[in-house]
């Protein structure tokens, strides 16, 4: 997600900055607007909470209700489909379920996890963490939902591929559901929709970004604008490579992003959890007092504007941004999954918001609880001035009180959450493209070509109204998204039950992969 930015990496000068400033001189107003509707903000016991964040975590409470909690009650099946172990190769779909799922997970886990948790337990004091955690827990029901409907929906070509996402869920599902003529048409609109927010952000968010952060944060460490990455001439030579890198694998479709994210997101995390637990063994004695603090903080809101209602309010506001349950963006990916039983992939999915938001999000949190910098401190009093917060170097100084070359290793995970983000954001376009322009190979062709010109261009130009307005745009989208589970979520219990009876049945049996393999080639 795009949340937090870390720095600008714009023009310097001359033509490209002339550019700049006329693209974002057209953008500024039209931003602005969009963001001030889906991002107003409704009084909340003397606090502000934007409605959009509220639409979500109510989503994912009453869905949490609905379907019993199944984020809970099956946590361990979900880990034991994503083994591989319900699941052969020979089942419908493109990728295994662990590919999927790190597949969707590298389009969440980014810089929002250094940068937009730092704010959080700024503005929000430990206790956010705590909301935070709760508002991620139940996101992963949400997910759940609609990564079931992704697979039930999905459509199969002759080529073997698929396709699936909320523009194949929402038109396809609401006229099964509902088949009169306002059915089928009100389908067809939240669909089109969907597909239009989604290339747009995938462009602009998923992808010119990431390019823009990553080559600001390589500028940071090489010595800024005096360094060797100081002109727009770097720029330009740093985003025709990162252009090749990210075209090498989007080229080759969900299978090769699955290939390169099963292998890149277990990287990225190991990488930036093994900082986080750095800090903390070294500050082993004062982990109880964080986590303590974290509790503490979480239901009396000491020194948090708001008190308690503000530390829950800034938690849920951070969960909401980092994991996108409910956006309608993951079951793209999910889709793609081998697969005969929609719900297998919907218990994968609710692991996502796990990893990122539970397990991510609240090491970041837990090291700057720990660390406790002098930094961090006169930040809070700053914030509570009503000044922003530097996020990410709240998080980076608590790291430097052990590390003090963490920059390097900041630069490292911005880099691998980037082009993850890019990867995946990349193959979610090209589904939203293709839904709106045509499946061919020339269609795809043309879309890949643009997507990796956009990464050139978000390395040089920073055209920061144009990602407000996608930012925007793609929570604009969860509106819609969740209006049409709410309408499908019994389509959703339907293949609950059907996985239900299939397992009871024998029919689908919990087995070694590698035995499973063995017994298909028999």
């Amino acid at each position: 997600m795009t949340a937090t930015p870390l720095a600008s990496a714009g023009a310097t000068g001359g033509m490209l900055a002339g550019i700049e400033d006329a693209i974002d001189t057209v953008f500024t107003p039209v931003a602005e607007g969009l963001s001030a509707v889906v991002f107003a903000e409704i009084p909340l016991f003397g606090v502000s909470l934007p409605w959009i964040v509220g639409w979500l975590i109510l989503a994912a409470l009453i869905f949490t209700v609905y379907f019993r909690a199944p984020q809970f009650r099956n946590f361990g099946l979900a880990v034991r489909i994503a083994r591989g172990r319900y699941t052969g190769d020979d089942e419908p779909g493109e990728i295994p379920h662990f590919q999927a799922l790190t597949s969707a997970v590298s389009g969440t886990v980014g810089l929002g996890n250094i940068a937009g948790v730092g704010v959080a337990v700024t503005i929000g004091g430990a206790g956010a963490t705590f909301w935070m955690i709760v508002a991620g827990l139940l996101g992963m029901c949400t997910k759940f939902v609609e990564c079931t409907l992704g697979v039930r929906y999905r459509e199969h070509h002759p080529d073997g591929t698929v396709s699936g996402g909320p523009m194949h869920y929402l038109r396809r599902g609401i006229a099964e559901r509902y088949p009169s003529a306002f059915g089928r048409n009100l389908g067809k609109v939240l669909a089109g929709l969907a597909a239009v927010f989604i290339l747009f952000f995938g462009v602009a968010g998923g992808n010119m970004f990431q390019a823009n952060q990553t080559f600001a944060q390589l500028t940071e460490v090489t010595g800024g604008e005096t360094g060797v990455l100081g002109s727009d001439g770097a720029a330009l030579v740093f985003g025709v490579v990162l252009a090749l890198v990210v075209g090498v694998v989007i080229f080759g479709g969900i299978r090769s992003v699955g290939r390169v994210t099963s292998r890149l997101v277990p990287a990225m995390a190991l990488v930036y959890v093994a900082a986080c637990l750095t800090v903390l063994l070294v500050n082993l004695p004062l982990v109880p007092a964080a986590v303590g603090a974290i509790i503490s903080g979480a239901f009396t809101g000491a020194g948090v504007a708001g008190g308690v209602i503000g530390a829950l309010i800034v938690g849920f506001q951070r969960a909401a941004f980092s994991n996108e349950a409910g956006l309608g963006s993951a079951p793209i990916a999910h889709s793609a999954v081998k697969t005969r039983h929609p719900a297998t992939e919907g218990y994968v999915a609710l692991l996502e918001p796990f990893v990122d938001t539970v397990v991510i999000c609240t090491m970041t949190a837990l090291t700057i609880v720990v660390a406790d910098t002098p930094f961090w401190r006169d930040a809070q009093a700053a914030a509570a001035a009503g000044e922003d917060p530097s996020g990410v170097t709240v998080t980076s100084s608590a790291f430097e009180t052990v590390l003090p070359w963490f920059p390097y290793v900041l630069t490292l995970a911005v880099a691998l959450f980037a082009i993850s983000t890019m990867i995946t954001w990349g193959y979610y376009g090209q589904k939203a493209w293709t839904y709106l322009f045509g499946r061919s190979a020339v269609s795809e062709r043309i879309y890949q070509v643009v997507f990796c010109l956009f990464v050139v261009i978000g390395s040089v130009l920073t055209l920061g109204a144009v990602l407000d307005f996608a930012d925007a745009v793609l929570f604009l989208l969860a509106l819609f998204n969740i209006i049409g589970l709410y309408l499908l979520a019994p389509v959703v219990k339907e293949e609950v039950a059907a996985f239900r009876a299939a397992r009871r049945s024998g029919e689908v049996v919990e087995m070694d992969p590698a035995e499973r393999r063995a017994t298909t080639r028999t």
